[in-house]
């Protein structure tokens, strides 16, 4: 059974905490899988992605729209950040 939780299932305060966990442990055994290792990069892609998150949800038909903020909007940016250049 996999702990990584996906964006889709994010729909309240502890299915965030959960998909932040799962983010967590994927960053701590997959770090070269990720874009922005450090701190300084990481807030710098979450800062670019949550300005362009809408562009995702228009792209991919989701929608979503991300001014109405919710909690998997955040997971989305969170994840986004990850890999986000």
């Amino acid at each position: 059974m996999s702990n990584e939780v996906s964006t889709t299932e994010v729909i309240d305060r502890k299915s965030f905490i959960k998909f932040l966990s799962s983010l967590r442990n994927g960053f701590e055994n997959n770090t070269g899988t990720w874009e922005n290792t450090t701190l300084s990069d990481f807030l710098e892609a979450l800062e670019a992605y949550a300005d362009d998150v809408q562009g995702y949800y228009d792209n991919i038909h989701r929608g979503i729209n991300a001014d109405i903020p919710t909690w998997r909007v955040f997971a989305d940016i969170l994840e986004g950040a990850s890999m986000y250049e």
